[in-house]
């Protein structure tokens, strides 16, 4: 396949094989995603993101109604443009709105929504194939992140366990939660948050495989946590 031009910035169809070709591909559309793209685009490398999403936002967009950051927005921004000041810590729909506004900024290629099934070696590239098309790169970065595939611990007669269970990525507020007993699993920022805002409505327990350290929420001056 004959090389295509930096100029034509990779957005040129292959008529016959409906391959577009491009110098890297990033599957993904969360910050880190976008971070990689922000210091790709000084060079003269053509680059695409493909979202799975169908809107911009990252794993942000499902994120609990309640979750916030644990650092303030001048201390939360990717590079080249800062997140702009709000009271508090930044709400799920702040960050998203953030990172919508950054694709806009820095005018990424993203094409959503892509799904990329399967990516493979080929030469001394690699064929992305996706369920938009194939993509043909010199490099592929994954930004995929974790939401998609939460790791849910086997244990011992779980499938015979009748009560809810969820895990915090389908985690949307604590109303299903009221009036019963509930234990979270998990030392994290997840589990943390998440067991603060369910024990206002129901006896919770809290299960964690280290003792949970409590970071101070200013030190030397500055707000941390």
């Amino acid at each position: 396949m004959a090389e295509q031009s930096h100029t034509q910035q990779g957005e040129n169809v292959l008529a016959t094989t409906r391959e577009r070709v491009y110098d890297v591909v990033i599957v993904g559309g969360g910050q880190s995603a976008l971070a990689v793209a922000y210091f790709l685009r000084r060079t003269s490398l053509s680059v695409v993101l493909l979202d799975s999403g169908y809107a911009p936002g990252g794993a942000w967009v499902h994120g609990w109604d309640s979750l916030r950051l644990f650092f303030p927005a001048q201390w939360s921004s990717l590079p080249g443009w800062g997140m702009p000041s709000v009271e508090g810590y930044p709400t799920r729909d702040d960050i998203v709105g953030y990172l919508t506004e950054y694709e806009k900024r820095y005018d990424f290629s993203i094409e959503r929504p892509v799904f990329a099934a399967n990516i493979r070696r080929d030469g001394d590239g690699f064929v992305a194939h996706a369920d938009q098309g194939v993509w043909r790169a010199r490099a592929v970065i994954s930004a995929t992140g974790t939401w998609s595939h939460p790791y849910v611990p086997a244990y011992p007669n779980r499938s015979s366990y009748v009560g809810l269970q969820m895990h915090s990525a389908h985690y949307r507020n604590a109303a299903p939660f009221a009036d019963k007993e509930v234990l979270v699993v998990g030392g994290g920022n997840s589990g943390a948050q998440i067991l603060a805002e369910v024990s206002h409505v129901a006896k919770t327990t809290w299960v964690t495989q280290t003792e949970p350290i409590f970071l101070p929420d200013e030190e030397d001056g500055r707000v941390l946590f």
